[in-house]
């Protein structure tokens, strides 16, 4: 069954996410960790796809995430080539991101939001083995991503490969999706769960109050305080979350852009930035200063604009990577289910949703029903390039 609270929480990311390139507000990324959050909801889906589909629920999520990818490169990648990116054997990283793929002096900043891809690609293919440590030893499984970052950042684990450090900053909100999907978090008694946000609330912000960075406090430039932080609100926001948000639906125009911000999160995710980076020095030169709020106002809503017109052009490679008619716009029909696979879904025990579609980013389940089908740093701020997009 889906869970609108899930679908409001990632809708409310994508839209920080966004808003926080456009105006750099530190702030921000304390208000709402929208990274950590969107990896511990996908950590919570790709639990919940495993325990049905086992291994083979890989390939399917690395299908889903794909296409939108090789979308983007199509484009961006050959105008890089056609202005000084070197044709290398490197190129095909574009293809499957296990590293960073290599991008020309306009492409890194404008196409940035790979990281998260990267990341969401490692996590993806450690889940089988790291599900199977979860379930037999939570609470070892998961604090060793936080400890790994804690041994990197205190110089105990000096000069550590880039994929273990991004595994110490964002696995453990994966795998807190683990708990999540579990049930764990919500099943945590306030006597638990009240002192552990407010220690690691505490020792996050203390820890980032000590090492500010570049821009001051943001989470993006304190890999330690950002886990902490984050951890503490994922904590509350899923360990306190609510069976259900039925009054998302209750404004059409509201729930509809729930709905098609859900189903398009990847495709939003990837594109937003470079609009970002091609309208800051154009809203510059027409006086829209990024230092008032009528400025802001204005560049958010123009970024806005063009991420809804190229996701209408493009947005439906998510349909059919996901195995679903293809639509413009999200959320006008609802499709039944067929009956051999209501029936089968009844034999294992799935109550029959006639709304429900495939697992993808975007759809998600009541947490602790294993069965039940059940998600895009972000950094580069107006021109400067970034740590964080979907890691905020």
């Amino acid at each position: 069954m889906r869970n609108r609270y899930l679908d409001l929480l990632r809708f409310l990311a994508i839209v920080r996410v966004v808003v926080y390139h456009v105006t750099g507000w530190a702030s921000l990324t304390l208000l709402f960790p929208a990274m950590s959050v969107m990896f511990a909801l996908a950590g919570s889906l790709m639990a919940t796809s495993l325990l049905r589909s086992g291994p083979t629920a890989v390939g399917r999520r690395l299908r889903r995430l794909l296409p939108s990818l090789w979308v983007l490169a199509a484009i961006f990648v050959s105008a890089m080539l056609l202005t000084g990116l070197p044709l290398t054997p490197k190129v095909l990283l574009w293809l499957f991101p296990v590293a960073d793929p290599p991008a020309n002096y306009w492409g890194a900043l404008a196409l940035s939001p790979i990281w998260y891809l990267r990341d969401y690609l490692w996590f993806v293919l450690a889940s089988p083995v790291a599900l199977w440590l979860f379930r037999r030893y939570p609470l070892p499984t998961l604090l060793a991503p936080y400890c790994l970052l804690l041994a990197i950042e205190l110089g105990i684990y000096p000069n550590a490969p880039g994929v273990l450090r991004e595994f110490g900053l964002y696995f453990g909100a994966w795998l807190l999706g683990f708990a999540h999907q579990a049930g764990m978090l919500r099943r945590l008694a306030n006597r638990v769960l009240v002192p552990t946000v407010l220690a690691l609330a505490a020792t996050g912000g203390a820890w980032l109050l000590a090492h500010p960075g570049p821009r001051g406090y943001d989470l993006n430039d304190n890999p330690l305080g950002n886990a902490l932080w984050s951890a503490a609100f994922i904590l509350v926001a899923l360990g306190r979350a609510p069976s259900s948000a039925d009054w998302v639906d209750r404004n059409h125009v509201f729930g509809r852009a729930v709905t098609v911000l859900n189903r398009r999160a990847l495709t939003v995710y990837l594109w937003h930035m470079a609009f970002v980076v091609a309208l800051t020095p154009l809203v510059d030169v027409v006086g829209w200063s990024h230092q008032d709020l009528l400025g802001l106002a204005i560049r958010v809503m123009l970024v806005f604009l063009l991420v809804g017109v190229v996701t209408a052009l493009v947005g439906w490679v998510e349909d059919v990577a996901a195995g679903r008619p293809p639509e413009l716009i999200p959320g006008g029909r609802r499709h039944a289910v067929p009956a051999a696979r209501r029936h089968a879904e009844s034999r294992r025990g799935v109550e029959a949703d006639l709304t429900a579609e495939p697992a993808e980013p975007g759809e998600t389940a009541v947490p602790g029903q294993r069965d039940r089908a059940t998600e895009p740093r972000e950094d580069a701020v107006s021109g400067r390039r970034g740590r964080d997009v979907t890691g905020s």
